[in-house]
């Protein structure tokens, strides 16, 4: 089982999928102790002192005018964790719920939170427990962090609430410790605060949806191949030199992945022949690196955002080197909220081209002499005609998941916290996104492929011939009269979704972009 060590640094993108996908162990360094022990110093110092210090001897939030006393301070951290876990809705996924754990230990191993390290083991005592507390679906605002979902998961480690155990089963969360020998925690002063204080939810999704939409994108370069091969298109537009003219660098890897696909083909180039003449193919094939190229610019400009968030103590107040305890607002969403929206955007745009080409392989009118819908016998058989509809309302509903949730803000708090983020529900609706764009891929796939194996008497690039027979040993398949239509399209999910796809070309190609 892979470890991933937690020091005062941050962590990786890769540490974090490692952890919330992988099941891997989390151990904390002793640099990460030692810190966590200093920091912890200062803040039993100030919490000694008369003067009211934010997050130690005050309430919170528009009720931080309060000065609490000593005999009140643990029960004012227990309640904030008990008050705050206040969600509604399904269950979060539990590779999110993982995802969020760890970044918040991420957080509080930096010595800026002042947890004990007690606290900080107990947290990494629990992921490695494979326990997963029930977090729900709304309840963040996405500032100050991601406050209800990380309550929830405090909660657990005071042993309340419910939690899932290794096995899957739902149960008490108290009884799920005390069977993997974990002392609940008994917070102090700053300790419930710190463990709520954050943005870790809406960046484990932002660091899972790269991951997922790197792969996607080189699936999608791959359909769009497919379909200019099956639409007996040029491949002229995919030369380096047309692409070095206009030097963004997703541009530039998405033509070079698409000409690996087409190498060897002899589909391609048939675009002014007598029986389907045209001067240049269809924006939707002929536009296809630009469009997600664009995506990937943006994938790389997110990937740097979340980069910085992953190297942030995010925290407030925060324990400063030189022993000042300072209020800040670095718990803000916002640079999270923008680029998770800003993918969905790009997302719902490659879902969007991808569509107009399995449109195009379908339509009599315009796919240049394959058969209307590529049907078997076309008015007995209606062909993929409604695997098209399918597509089309996943599109239609990526569309709506690209409005922007970032561009909203609601108070709350008395009006002390009166702008918000809004990046935890950026993040909600991009993994639907994903899952959609998934799904509208393999249309295409599932339409190309078929659209491939039609034209008979010309053989595609030795790429795509991988493609094909490695969709059709996935169980995706392949042409003849019409049959249930929905266990193909799941089978072409999965064959996208898991990376089955891009292993097939590769095994030809090399390694693409």
């Amino acid at each position: 089982m892979q470890t991933v060590v937690v020091g005062t640094s941050g962590t990786t993108a890769e540490d974090v999928i490692a952890v919330a996908r992988g099941n891997a162990r989390v151990e904390l360094s002793a640099e990460a102790l030692d810190a966590l022990g200093r920091a912890r110093a200062i803040v039993d110092a100030l919490a000694a002192k008369p003067e009211p210090v934010y997050g130690v001897s005050t309430g919170f939030g528009a009720l931080a005018t309060r000065h609490i006393s000593q005999d009140l301070r643990a029960q004012l951290q227990r309640n904030i964790v008990r008050s705050h876990a206040a969600g509604m809705g399904p269950r979060v996924e539990r590779e999110v719920v993982r995802a969020l754990m760890f970044l918040r230990l991420k957080t509080v191993a930096s010595g800026h939170t002042g947890v004990r390290p007690e606290v900080a083991q107990t947290m990494a005592d629990v992921l490695n427990a494979g326990i997963t507390p029930v977090v729900h679906e709304y309840g963040s605002l996405g500032c100050s962090g991601d406050l209800a979902p990380l309550s929830h998961c405090a909660l657990a480690l005071m042993g309340e609430g419910d939690a899932e155990g290794p096995d899957g089963t739902l149960r008490p969360a108290g009884e799920l410790l005390a069977e993997h020998g974990i002392t609940p925690v008994e917070l102090r002063e700053k300790e419930g605060l710190a463990l709520l204080n954050g943005t870790d939810g809406m960046l484990g999704m932002l660091c899972m949806a790269l991951a997922d939409l790197r792969r996607l994108y080189t699936s999608a370069d791959i359909t769009a191949a497919l379909s200019l091969e099956a639409l007996l298109g040029t491949d002229k537009v995919l030369a380096p030199e047309l692409h070095a003219i206009r030097p963004h660098p997703g541009q530039g890897d998405s033509a070079a992945n698409m000409a690996a696909v087409l190498k060897g083909s002899g589909l391609t180039g048939h675009f002014q022949d007598d029986e389907a003449p045209r001067v240049q193919d269809a924006y939707s094939v002929r536009c296809a690196p630009q469009v997600a190229g664009a995506g990937r610019d943006t994938i790389a400009h997110a990937a740097l955002v979340a980069s910085r968030e992953l190297a942030a103590a995010v925290d407030n107040p925060v324990v400063l080197p030189d022993g000042r305890v300072e209020s800040n607002g670095n718990f803000h969403g916002a640079p999270v909220a923008y680029v998770l929206d800003f993918l969905a955007i790009a997302a719902a745009d490659l879902g969007s081209i991808a569509e107009r080409r399995t449109d195009r392989l379908l339509d009599k009118n315009r796919n240049h002499g394959l058969p209307p819908f590529l049907a078997d016998d076309a008015g007995v058989d209606s062909g993929l005609m409604i695997a098209q509809y399918t597509q089309a309302a996943l599109v239609s509903e990526m569309k709506r998941l690209a409005v922007p949730a970032s561009a909203d803000s609601i108070p709350s708090s008395a009006m002390q916290e009166d702008h918000v983020s809004m990046g935890w529900s950026a993040a909600r609706k991009l993994r639907t996104a994903i899952d959609n764009l998934t799904r509208i891929v393999a249309v295409e796939l599932y339409a190309a492929t078929r659209a491939v194996e039609l034209r008979t008497g010309l053989v595609p690039a030795p790429a795509s011939q991988a493609a094909v027979a490695a969709a059709r040993a996935a169980g995706v398949g392949g042409p003849g009269p019409d049959r249930f239509l929905a266990p193909d399209l799941a089978a072409a999910e999965e064959f996208v979704r898991t990376g089955g796809l891009v292993a097939a070309v590769e095994s030809v190609t090399g390694p693409l972009a």
